[in-house]
């Protein structure tokens, strides 16, 4: 395994995945999960807990990640449709840890969405990530969500993929 992993690179990848939410490009934004990629949005009073013994607003495998792309790409899910607009400004990245081909990399983010009707909201938190590099590029094994609000009823129902 190359050791030879800048914070260019996983900004770089970080700025696609960015690009392709904020466009509502969701069957390639796939594309760049792993086979057993998980999706988690923890408790905002436990973002650090495990999803196996904390109720976790998301706790999604794979299988449940794809069902929840197909659905929300279908014109009968009113939650979003139509789409949201958002606009995601990812900062601070860092690289926590290299394991083998694994990089655990940490950032913050803004989100700002724009919904017809609805006030804007914005979303401020961090970003926890498992990449896994296969050859000069990353997939999501694991990506986690944590937002920064102390209550989450005036953010709305989260009907988009943080």
């Amino acid at each position: 395994m190359r050791n030879d992993i800048s914070r260019a690179d996983v900004e770089d990848f970080l700025y696609r995945e960015a690009a392709l939410l904020d466009e509502w490009k969701l069957e390639e934004w796939l594309g760049l999960l792993t086979d057993d990629a998980a999706y988690y949005v923890p408790p905002n009073d436990h973002p650090e807990g495990d999803h196996r013994t904390t109720l976790f607003i998301l706790a999604d495998d794979i299988v449940r990640i794809r069902e929840r792309v197909k659905r929300l790409m279908s014109p009968d899910c009113h939650a979003e449709y139509p789409h949201s607009r958002t606009r995601r400004m990812i900062s601070n990245v860092r690289i926590l840890g290299v394991d083998g081909d694994l990089v655990t990399v940490a950032a913050n983010f803004v989100c700002n969405r724009f919904r017809r009707y609805e006030r804007v909201r914005e979303y401020v938190g961090a970003y926890r990530y498992v990449l896994k590099r296969i050859g000069d590029d990353f997939r999501i094994k694991e990506r986690r969500v944590i937002i920064d609000a102390h209550e989450l009823g005036s953010l709305g129902a989260v009907s988009f993929i943080l």
